[in-house]
């Protein structure tokens, strides 16, 4: 049966599209009656455009007798085969879709709201044309997936993080996973969503404006990439910011922004340029603030000398449950450099250095809130002392499928409270010092 009579054959129009071996069969012909070496030269968009012509002129020559909407979703569907990323093109064009996740040919996930769901009327053809689309993916930045090459990390062109990783690591097929370019949110669309309230917002301006040294922490998915762009926000448009990441998102709006990003080794092993790397030369580069997108290891200590030696006001990510958690993990981390300290010299320097500790939680009905701000109010080799500012209290899901829940104020120790004047930021009122003498008398004596 021939690809005309096998599309009019189908019943009714949402299935009459359906079949991917007609897709394939017009993705081949459409290749057939292009030349590949002039495609190189245009642009994305100009290749989209001859690419639906060419196969527009196909489809009139011949057959079948399709409606608008029946050719314009054949049209769409066999370019994204021969020129984007297939059966995900629209995927990508869903604001709404947070992250996607290809769990073999068959399987793919999605993330809304918060929430997974599995989109069954989405998959691949075949475990070929999956690797097809991986190939595709990873090919533009010249890296390569195959049996000796088995997990690779990428970027599209349009800033979405990718994960590949493949057989034989992976016992179900090859899997990608795709993690969209984040919004960015000012802290006051925040406020609407629920991530914070209006007190905490007038809290964190004064201490980024003040120059206070922030960790944001949170688990994946939290939201800490897009706290850390609304903080960066706040940074006065005069000073000379300096940004770190693996995978370049933050969106700052400021004129003065220099952005880094990490570099991979090529395929043969060489060329590596670390976060470390970035964090040392950030130093030579006479930076106001260094914003790092997350500390993963040795590059932690260099941050935290950074922060400790005149580059008052920097920010940065960790992953780590609680604020608590979060200390020790940057001790951990700090301890991974190839410089010989001592786990007391560590404690020193992370009490000199950091500031506030800012923790994001997700939550059982897929919501991200700041769970807990807390300043650092220890010194020397002394415990970590940990002084809340403000929390989210959350109670039992409800019926509906939410956590409900409310924030809580707490006032601000002296010492960073005269800080704040000293740099003449107000303090906001629900953070007033005056029990603050009082409470702590209260703690130590528990």
């Amino acid at each position: 049966m021939s690809l005309q009579s096998r599309i009019a054959n189908h019943g009714d129009n949402s299935s009459r599209l359906d079949d991917s071996h007609l897709v394939s069969g017009y993705r081949v012909k459409l290749l057939e009656e292009i030349d590949l070496a002039e495609m190189s030269t245009l642009s994305l968009h100009e290749r989209r455009a001859r690419l639906e012509r060419v196969l527009g002129h196909i489809i009139s020559r011949e057959g079948p007798v399709l409606s608008t909407a029946e050719r314009a979703q054949l049209v769409r569907r066999v370019v994204d085969e021969a020129l984007g990323l297939g059966v995900l093109e629209p995927l990508l064009e869903d604001a709404s879709i947070t992250e996607i996740m290809v769990n073999g040919p068959e399987h793919v996930y999605v993330e809304r709201s918060g929430r997974l769901e599995r989109l069954h009327h989405v998959r691949f053809t075949s475990h070929e044309q999956l690797m097809q689309t991986i190939e595709r993916i990873v090919s533009t930045v010249n890296r390569r997936v195959d049996e000796s090459t088995p997990m690779v990390d990428a970027r599209l062109k349009t800033g979405e993080r990718v994960n590949v990783i493949i057989p034989p690591l992976s016992l179900t097929g090859p899997i990608l996973t795709i993690r969209r370019f984040p919004r960015a949110y000012a802290l006051h669309e925040m406020v609407a969503l629920g991530s914070l309230d209006e007190h905490m917002v007038m809290l964190l301006s004064s201490l980024v404006r003040a120059s206070f040294n922030i960790i944001v922490s949170g688990a994946t998915g939290s939201g800490k990439t897009t706290l850390l762009n609304a903080l960066s926000g706040l940074v006065p448009e005069h000073e000379r910011i300096v940004t770190i990441e693996d995978s370049a998102e933050l969106q700052l709006q400021q004129s003065h922004v220099i952005t880094l990003e990490s570099r991979p080794a090529n395929v043969e092993g060489n060329g590596q340029i670390t976060i470390r790397d970035l964090v040392r030369n950030s130093l030579r580069m006479r930076p106001d603030r260094i914003i790092v997108g997350e500390v993963r290891g040795g590059e932690t200590l260099d941050m935290l000398q950074a922060m400790s030696t005149g580059h008052d006001g920097s920010l940065a990510t960790v992953h780590a449950n609680n604020v608590d958690d979060a200390l020790t993990r940057l001790q951990t981390l700090a301890s991974m450099s190839d410089v010989d300290i001592p786990f007391a010299a560590l404690h020193d320097q992370i009490n000199s250095a950091v500031d506030v500790l800012v923790q994001l939680t997700r939550f059982a009905d897929g919501s991200r809130r700041i769970s807990e701000i807390a300043v650092l109010d220890s010194h020397g080799r002394d415990e970590y002392r940990l002084v809340s500012l403000a929390r989210f209290d959350a109670g039992p899901m409800g019926a509906d499928g939410r956590v409900p829940g409310h924030f809580t104020h707490l006032p601000l120790p002296p010492r960073a409270a005269e800080r704040l004047r000293m740099r003449g930021e107000a303090i906001p009122a629900a953070f007033g010092v005056a029990q603050y003498e009082e409470q702590l008398a209260i703690r130590e004596a528990r």
